[in-house]
Order: C-alpha cells, then structure tokens, then sequence
C-alpha cells in the first residue's frame, strides 16, 4: 500500500474497532541483557564517544537493529496494530547526555522509522485484514520550557523555543522519511515544548512535507490531576486541540486505576479518538512493575466496555502478553464515539477558560 492508502486504513480500522498499541520497550531490552558493546556496536568507539553507552536504547536501531525487529514482531504477534519507533529519546537536546553528534542523531530517526515500517509491512502482508501501522515515537525532552531548571532563579530556563523546535524539526523530517504513517508525541510533561513539536510538523508541511496524523500523548505525573508543568486534563486539550489531532490521550506515571477518571474526563470534552496506556500498576520498592497482565487487561477492558477510549496499549511495565491480554478482553467491543465539536473558544493557562459562542 502507498502511505495515503495506509493512512485511510488506519482511520478505517478505527472506526471499525478499538485499536491496539503496543507496550514497553524499555522493559523487554532490559531483559535482552544487552551489553556496552551491544549499544556501541562498530559505530560508536569509547574513543570518539567517551562515556557510557549502555542504557541509550535509541542507538540500537543503529547497532543492533535486530533486536529493534525483534520487539516490533513480538508486539505485532501479541495482536498490536501499531507499533512504536524506537526513537523515544532520538533528538538533539536528549542525546547530548550521549554526546552524540547530528548526523547520528538523524540517522536514529531514519533507521527507526524503516525498521518499523519493515516489520508493520511484514505483518500487514501475513493478515491483509488486520494491517499493521508504524507510529512515529517522539518522547519528552530532558529540559523544560515551561518551568526553570533552577530553584532560586524562576526565569532560568535550560533551554529556549527555538532550539526545542529545531530539535524536533529533524526528528520529524527523518521519521517521515523513514516511513512512519504518523506521529506519537508522547509522554508530555510540558505543554510548551508538545507546541514546539506540533509547531515544526505543520511548518514542515507547510513546505511540503507529506502531511501525517498526530496523536498527542501527555501525562499525568500524581494524584492531583495535573501535567507536570501543572495544566489539568481539559487546559492540556485547550492547549493542543488546534492541531486537530488524530488521537488525544494520556500514557505513563500512572497505572490504569489511577488513570481512568483523567481519560474519563477527556472523552467528554475531546471531538477525536481517545487513547490510553497505562503502566503496569506503581512501580514496587524495587522500581519494579508487578502489575500481571489479566490484572492490566481487566481494567482497561473495562473503559472499553464503558465507551470512553479508542486505542489500549501498554507503557512502563507492561510486556507483549500485557498486550496480548489486552486485545483478547477488547476484542469485539465498540470503540468510542468522538464528542460534538464544540465552536466555543476555549482557553487555557493552567486552568481551562471557555467563552460560550
């Protein structure tokens, strides 16, 4: 199929069905066992790039990208219909803990997006009605544009908005290039720097650029029901809405039982698809997640069964048999159907503000 056509199926199919993403990649390379050398490969000498290696799974695309397959195929095989680039930290600003150069950094992005649209076109080819999709993973920056990196100084800012927005201007280009049918940026912390990123796609297009979907992914990081950079749940969709995402939702930080009233909320108010995934519960005293996959699969088998969600999967924790069991206890249910589209203005600092038409 060309990427038009695999886009039209990818909207299709959510009408038809509630979606399936995948789950953890951090997880399942920790159990690979992977060494320094895995990570470094021919590539990446200690001698041009001192440092430690280990830990930065994004370069595996690049120095064992076998194992990245590896991970796409378990997810495909465990009923994902999107599986995620393993780009999560593949931008300028992330990899300078790596110190990583352009031409790397790029070639992450590149190499991610083709690895993932070989194994979705593999897996579309074996289950032509069930076609599989590459979603383009763009994670959350090590630095804040919204809030100051130092205490005694509120102005002081690690980084500024131009330089976000380049960061994210060559990840995108490359994801493109590479293949992906669209774009997940994920993980939102902060508001702000998810506008630099919706910012550098639509200019891109505006170049000419394929235009592609954007799902929009922030997180709730505690109990009061705020982003990290303090929005609630209807300010963040104030906030991104112009970009008339695809799919708007929440990922990570917390488990699905903590997550449901922010979902819940967000399919009142959003006119577009609805996601979630979840961890696997609190991570224990360990930093581990305990959380099985009937445990997952009972809980958000439950928002589907309530209408409020539109794409399940799994994030920290979470493993292919989380999926697994997560398309098995949705299989058949009616995904979700959109809000009205509300014409009102609609506003947002850290609260939301509504002017009624």
């Amino acid at each position: 199929m060309t990427r038009s056509e695999r886009i039209a199926a990818l909207h299709a199919a959510a009408r038809e069905r509630i979606l399936i993403l995948d789950g953890s990649w951090g997880v399942m390379f920790q159990r690979m066992g992977l060494e320094e050398a895995d990570f470094r490969g021919d590539r990446f000498s200690e001698a041009a790039y001192p440092g430690q290696m280990k830990g930065n799974n994004d370069i595996l695309c690049l120095t064992r990208p076998e194992r990245v397959t590896e991970l796409h195929d378990a997810y495909f095989a465990a009923g994902a219909d999107i599986s995620e680039t393993n780009t999560f930290s593949a931008t300028m600003i992330a990899q300078d803990d790596y110190k990583l150069d352009a031409d790397s950094v790029r070639d992450i992005n590149l190499e991610g997006a083709k690895l993932a649209r070989a194994a979705a076109d593999a897996w579309t080819a074996k289950t032509p009605d069930k076609p599989r999709f590459a979603a383009g993973s763009i994670g959350p920056l090590n630095k804040m544009l919204s809030m100051s990196s130092n205490v005694n100084d509120p102005g002081h800012r690690a980084v500024m908005f131009d330089e976000v927005y380049e960061a994210y201007r060559m990840q995108v280009k490359a994801l493109n290039e590479g293949g992906v049918d669209l774009y997940l940026i994920e993980t939102i912390t902060d508001t702000l720097n998810c506008k630099a990123c919706i910012k550098a796609i639509m200019d891109i297009e505006e170049e000419g650029m394929e235009k592609l979907p954007i799902w929009i992914s922030g997180t709730i990081t505690d109990r009061s029901g705020r982003t990290l950079s303090g929005q609630t749940v209807e300010a963040f969709w104030n906030s991104v809405r112009h970009a008339k995402p695809f799919a708007i939702g929440f990922n990570c930080a917390l488990g699905a039982d903590l997550m449901r009233p922010h979902i819940a909320s967000l399919s009142r108010i959003a006119d577009t698809l609805v996601a979630a995934y979840p961890n696997a519960g609190l991570p224990n005293e360990m930093g581990q997640y305990d959380e099985t996959p009937g445990q997952t699969s009972c809980a958000v088998g439950g928002w589907a069964k309530d209408g409020i969600v539109n794409i399940l999967g799994g994030c920290c924790g979470t493993t292919p048999e989380h999926i697994a069991a997560i398309a098995k206890a949705v299989a058949g249910v009616k995904p979700r159907d959109p809000a009205p589209t509300s014409h009102d203005m609609r506003l947002a600092g850290l609260e939301p503000f509504v002017l009624a038409s």
